[in-house]
């Protein structure tokens, strides 16, 4: 439901209008420095007001709560809490029963036979993801130093030159409309043998945790789809070295599961932001009937702009999670022919 995680695992909480949202990890090993100046550069990425995304702001300043002391964690679980400040609940007061469409609305109040928290999209918001990209810095501090993330948007309403971006977005924006984009996050450094068969693969783990992040529609690992389209010659990554280094990188630095040594390229499809500022058609409760909508609030045009950090942290948490499956030592050696 709300958790994830084998080694290291995450409990989220919290709504977008309540008085808070946080996250606790659990499984942390303890002695880690870590510190609320840590979180900033990534929070930063995340947080609203810049042009293309709500203009919401949250300070968004971690409340380390639990699971640290002298600066280093504790080995008991961590708690981080961001409180909510900057709240407009008053918008969204006729959602209980006229839904948006393509959100939440309408399924949670079904589920939760109308008890879930509509304001702002309550646990559905993606005002939670505050709380993933907390646990990604804790996971990166975790992992080795060599572990390299890149993670940046490669195209935003189908446009994929980066120097046309904005004026994507604001063409959007100027027509009451949104865009959607797609993030592609390259992890270098990834040392082969991460990652278990089958149901704990790296890309079943990566993708059960990137679907998990509001707004996300589409997962693809190396070249994705297009590699349906080829034959196997063409396909094929060759082995260069013992290394394991491969002339190409089709599979997208996984194999069988397994990663492989080269780097692991995921790409993550984001829709377009369904609060948008033209009137909709869309069911009312009330009256049973196709009625208009208006949203009102403080929406992006273009959530994948923040939606990028939250993709890296996402990995960097199954990355953790598989780095603390690790036996701490060595495999024992084969028995001789003799045993």
């Amino acid at each position: 439901m709300n958790r994830f995680g084998t080694s290291f695992r995450l409990s989220i909480f919290g709504e977008s209008h309540g008085p808070a949202v946080g996250i606790t990890l659990d499984g942390l090993p303890a002695g880690i420095p870590l510190a609320e100046a840590d979180f900033e550069a990534d929070l930063a990425r995340r947080r609203g007001g810049t042009r293309g995304t709500t203009p919401r702001r949250e300070a968004d300043r971690p409340q380390l709560l639990s699971g640290l002391y002298a600066g280093r964690t504790t080995g008991a679980p961590l708690t981080i809490l961001f409180a909510n400040d900057d709240t407009r609940s008053g918008d969204y007061a006729d959602l209980t029963h006229h839904y948006r469409p393509s959100h939440a609305d309408r399924v949670a109040a079904v589920k939760f036979d109308g008890c879930n928290d509509p304001r702002g999209g309550g646990h559905f918001s993606a005002r939670l993801t505050v709380g993933l990209v907390a646990a990604g810095v804790v996971a990166k501090k975790l992992l080795p130093a060599g572990l390299r993330f890149d993670t940046r948007l490669v195209a935003v309403g189908g446009e994929t030159d980066p120097a046309r971006f904005e004026e994507t977005i604001a063409a959007a924006r100027a027509d009451g409309d949104s865009v959607g984009g797609i993030v592609e996050c390259r992890i270098e450094g990834v040392p082969c043998g991460w990652g278990e068969p089958f149901f704990d693969s790296v890309e079943s783990l990566a993708a059960h945790l990137l679907f998990a992040i509001p707004a996300v529609k589409g997962v693809e690992f190396g070249d994705g789809f297009v590699v349906a389209a080829r034959r196997g010659s063409a396909n094929n990554d060759t082995i260069l070295d013992a290394a394991g280094t491969t002339a190409t990188n089709h599979a997208g630095g996984i194999d069988g599961g397994i990663a492989n040594g080269n780097p692991i390229v995921v790409r993550v499809a984001v829709k377009p932001t369904p609060s948008i500022a033209r009137p909709q058609q869309t069911y009312d409760a009330a009256t049973g009937c196709l009625e208009e909508l208006r949203i009102r609030g403080r929406h992006d045009a273009c959530v994948a702009l923040r939606g990028a950090v939250a993709v890296e942290a996402a990995m960097a948490v199954v990355l953790a999670d598989l780095y603390l499956r690790i036996p701490s030592t060595p495999c024992r050696p084969a028995p001789s022919s003799a045993d």
